[in-house]
């Protein structure tokens, strides 16, 4: 009869602890989000459902983020997704940009942005004239 007993006097073999996360289907952990939650007193009383929900909404996110910094440095031919590459990414996503407007990202850079009156200016006319004119003078 003691033999068959298992840990703590139950009945059977233990069974293996699955994971807040794992029972989501998540790969952030809803276990630390949790703790974070409850150690930030953020409020007295805590949801079972919200750590799982906030879990999600970060998980997404940062898939979102990384999918359009791979496709930024697929762009510039790099194998390895650098801070300039999740800045383009978020500044250049609308969505994304509206909510990190306030956000430095460090070693990102800038945008590039060049004011429209800087550039050259490209007359019609100016081109036409030019290309039919040689530009030295003819010897006579």
């Amino acid at each position: 009869m003691e033999a068959t007993k298992g840990a703590g006097g139950r009945r059977g073999e233990r069974k293996k602890a699955v994971s807040k996360s794992v029972k989501a289907g998540l790969q952030f952990p809803v276990g630390r989000v949790t703790r974070y939650l409850k150690n930030g007193r953020y409020s007295r009383r805590l949801g079972t459902g919200a750590p799982i929900y906030l879990t999600a909404v970060l998980e997404y996110l940062a898939a979102e983020v990384l999918e359009l910094a791979g496709n930024a440095a697929r762009d510039n031919k790099k194998n390895r997704i650098n801070p300039r590459h999740v800045l383009l990414a978020v500044r250049n996503d609308e969505e994304l940009g509206k909510l990190l407007q306030g956000v430095t990202i460090a070693s990102g850079g800038v945008l590039p942005n060049i004011n429209p009156v800087l550039l050259p200016k490209k007359n019609k006319t100016a081109s036409a004239e030019t290309s039919s004119t040689p530009k030295s003078p003819s010897k006579n």
